[in-house]
C-alpha cells in the first residue's frame, strides 16, 4: 500500500470508531430492544416478538404520530414564511450589516434553549408582558390564555428552529448569481417574475433543506411540548420519553424510536431525489 495511503486510512480511522461505536452500535441496540418484550421493572426479556409495533397502530399511538406530523408541518409553514425573506434579504445586505444580521440571528444560541423557553412563560402567561402590550393598547379586554396552548407550543417551535431556515437559505442565496436575476429584468421580466422564475428556483435547495432541518426536529420536541403547552399535547417525542421513564417499557419506547427513524430517513430521501432532480434539470 503507497505511503499516502496508510496515512489517509490512520487519519480516517477514528472517525470509522467514533461512527461504529456512538452510531451504528446504539442504532443496532435499539432495533434489536424493539423486537423485544418488557420484564417487571426496568427489565427486558430478549424474546422475539412484534407485539411493540403491533402496539403502534392503536388508535391512541396512531393519533400521537398525526398530531406530531401537523404540528411539524404547522410550524415548517410559518417557518418557511419567516425564515426565507430573513435568509434572502440577510445575503443581499452590505457585508457591515450582513455581519450584524449573523450576530443577532446566533445571538440566541449562546443561551440554553430551556432558559429562552421559560422566558417565553414570562411573555405568554396571563400575567405577561404579551397581554399587557395588547391591554395597553387597547386590542384586547381580558388576558389572553396563550400559555400552555397550541399556539404556545408553535411559538416555541418557530421561536427555536427559526435560525436553521433562515441559515440555509442564507447560505444558498448567498451563492446566486444576481446577474441572472438582472437579465431577465432586463428581458423584460417584472420583479414577481424574476423572483419566481430566476430566485426561487435557484435558492430551492436551500429552502428545502431548511425545511428538512425544521421539519424532523419538530416532531421530537417534546420539552418545549412539555413547557409550553403544559403536557396538553403529546409528541411522539414526549411519548417515548414517557415509556422509558413512567412506563418502564423500553422495548415499546424503542420500536416507536425505529418509526420515527425511519419516518425521518424518508424524508432524507425525499429531500436527496428533489435536490437531485434539480440539479439534473440544471444540467440539462
Amino acid at each position: 500500500m503507497p505511503e499516502k495511503q496508510k496515512k489517509s486510512v490512520w487519519m480516517l480511522l477514528p472517525l470509522y470508531l467514533f461512527t461504529i461505536v456512538f452510531v451504528a452500535c446504539p442504532l443496532i441496540y435499539m432495533v434489536a430492544l424493539s423486537f423485544s418484550s418488557a420484564n417487571s421493572g426496568y427489565g427486558v426479556e430478549w424474546t422475539f416478538t412484534i407485539e411493540n409495533y403491533k402496539k403502534i397502530l392503536e388508535p391512541v399511538y396512531l393519533n400521537t404520530f398525526v398530531e406530531s406530523f401537523r404540528l411539524a408541518l404547522t410550524s415548517t409553514f410559518i417557518i418557511s414564511v419567516l425564515g426565507y425573506p430573513f435568509g434572502y434579504f440577510m445575503a443581499r445586505l452590505p457585508k457591515r450589516k450582513k455581519e450584524k444580521a449573523m450576530l443577532f440571528l446566533m445571538l440566541p444560541f449562546w443561551l440554553n434553549s430551556l432558559i429562552r423557553l421559560y422566558g417565553w412563560i414570562i411573555i405568554l402567561q396571563k400575567k405577561g408582558i404579551l397581554n399587557y402590550i395588547l391591554e395597553k393598547l387597547g386590542i384586547i379586554e381580558e388576558p389572553l390564555a396563550i400559555l400552555y396552548s397550541y399556539p404556545a407550543i408553535v411559538i416555541g417551535m418557530v421561536y427555536v428552529l427559526l435560525p436553521f431556515m433562515a441559515l440555509s437559505v442564507y447560505s444558498s442565496a448567498e451563492k446566486l448569481d444576481w446577474s441572472l436575476v438582472e437579465a431577465a429584468r432586463d428581458l423584460g421580466a417584472t420583479k414577481t417574475q424574476a423572483f419566481l422564475h430566476i430566485t426561487l428556483k435557484l435558492t430551492f435547495p436551500g429552502l428545502l433543506s431548511g425545511i428538512i432541518l425544521t421539519l424532523i426536529p419538530s416532531m421530537g420536541l417534546f420539552f418545549i411540548a412539555d413547557i409550553l403547552g403544559g403536557n396538553k399535547i403529546v409528541l411522539v417525542g414526549s411519548l417515548i420519553q414517557e415509556q422509558m421513564t413512567r412506563g418502564s417499557n423500553w422495548p415499546f419506547a424503542a420500536a416507536l424510536a425505529v418509526i420515527l427513524m425511519f419516518l425521518t430517513t424518508a424524508m432524507i430521501m425525499i429531500y436527496r431525489k428533489i435536490t437531485n432532480a434539480k440539479e439534473l434539470e440544471g444540467i440539462g
